[in-house]
């Protein structure tokens, strides 16, 4: 029986990263590519820990398990929103059918920075 979940949990966690393999190719702009890299990634290599930490039981592999678990879930984001920010500041087109950049009218070219409504307000913020 513990095989099987094994096998669940490492066959789910290959799936999502095949998933991920295959949106990085199929999807059409950089947000939606790293969306699927980031996302599904992540949840196949959490996926494929756990099945790993269930084979091997022992309190070594869960303390390691968890802790790699704990680095994808800390980094993941990271990553990603500086893979956004670096497409987007270089100017890698969107796709054609996207219907609102919201970074458009908040973004400057210039300094490469955001506005945010809260600075441009002269009250202090609590």
């Amino acid at each position: 029986m513990m095989d099987l979940i094994i096998a669940v949990f490492l066959i789910s966690g290959a799936a999502f990263m095949l998933l991920a393999a295959l949106g990085i190719l199929r999807l059409p702009d950089l947000p939606t590519r790293m969306h699927s890299s980031t996302k599904a990634g992540a949840m196949g290599a959490m996926l494929i820990m756990v099945g790993v930490v269930i084979g091997f039981a022992e309190w070594l592999a869960l303390a390691r398990g968890l802790a790699i678990v704990l680095f994808i879930m800390a980094t993941t984001p990271i990553a990603a929103h500086a893979i956004g920010r670096a497409g987007y500041i270089i100017g890698v087109p969107l796709w054609d059918g996207t219907i609102k950049d919201e970074l458009r009218e908040n973004y400057d070219t210039r300094t490469h920075g955001l506005r945010s409504d809260a600075a441009d307000q002269d009250e202090p913020r609590l």
